[in-house]
């Protein structure tokens, strides 16, 4: 069937005021420079220093390094979409952006349940610790993501492309995604929205509850513990938890409910594509000492080599 006759997209955005959509341009470009130098930031603190040989810190600049390239698939279209005439994107560029846009979402969606692990063992664990993360385990817990993101969003566009487009091509949203253009197909999308809706959907909610639950486990298991041991935990913990939340709960409300609420699904999606890539480098560093005695010793060693 393929996609018949329509060739490009036009995206509609997430407003049609004008002094709105210069305000925007202006705070969405600057979280886009945040998103970039916080987290590149981050991920050259941990490569350049002793803290890359820690799986946490070994999970935490994959996370960085995926957060950059999933905004980087929204970002750069949204803020320049504000103040274009035209918003149109080719059929090709559409599916590519879906594609890249849930393979790098999943694959943080799945590296945040890598390092809710490593933290279990850590904490619940910590005589067989070095043994159950090891070097390899934590590449093959890496190449699992990689390959789960990448059959979930193969998935998401083999739904989309068999589907006739022949009518509308208004997207309302900004960027390409699955329900807002199940709803532009010359055709009854309802079973493939129960299928959306079961796989993003429910996958996005076992694996919360999954960390909820593990969160649960290992925060039980720090009460017996000293109070500077479960002090340094709780502050590891509550990185990790406040990050889940950021992450997950606009994800659930975009894919679990229907796919009628597009234009809340444009708020949501703000919230797991900009505002929790901005934030986790914050809530990262801001509580971690490791993190902060590693950057000062880093980042203050090339100052004092650069000023001789």
């Amino acid at each position: 069937m393929g996609h018949e006759n329509i060739t490009e997209f036009i995206l509609l955005g997430l407003f049609s005021d004008e002094d709105v959509k210069v305000a925007c341009f202006v705070v969405f470009s600057l979280c886009y420079i945040v998103i970039l130098s916080g987290n590149l930031f981050i991920l050259l603190t941990i490569r350049g220093s002793r803290l890359r040989e820690q799986p946490m810190y070994f999970f935490l600049s994959y996370l960085s390094f995926m957060d950059v390239c999933f905004t980087s698939t929204v970002a750069p279209r949204l803020i320049t979409d504000l103040l274009a005439e035209q918003k149109t994107i080719s059929y090709d560029c559409c599916m590519a952006q879906m594609f890249y846009a849930h393979f790098f979402g999943a694959t943080e969606m799945f590296i945040l349940v890598a390092m809710a692990y490593d933290r279990y063992a850590a904490i619940c664990r910590p005589l067989h610790y070095m043994v159950i993360m090891n070097r390899r385990v934590c590449y093959v817990l890496l190449m699992a993501s990689i390959l789960g993101a990448f059959l979930h969003s193969i998935l998401q566009v083999l739904i989309i492309i068999d589907l006739p487009f022949c009518g509308p091509n208004e997207i309302d949203h900004y960027f390409c995604d699955i329900f807002p253009l199940l709803k532009l197909a010359c055709t009854d999308t309802s079973l493939l929205v129960i299928v959306v809706i079961t796989t993003t959907g429910m996958i996005s909610v076992v694996t919360f509850v999954a960390l909820v639950i593990s969160y649960i486990i290992i925060l039980s298991t720090l009460r017996t513990r000293s109070s500077q041991s479960c002090r340094k935990a709780l502050s590891t913990c509550g990185s990790h938890i406040t990050v889940v939340f950021l992450f997950f709960l606009p994800l659930s409300f975009t894919y679990v409910p229907t796919a009628d609420s597009v234009s809340n699904d444009k708020v949501f999606a703000l919230f797991y594509t900009m505002f929790a890539p901005m934030f986790n480098p914050f809530i990262y560093t801001l509580r971690n000492t490791d993190m902060k005695n590693a950057m000062r010793k880093m980042w203050y060693r090339d100052t004092r080599f650069e000023g001789k």
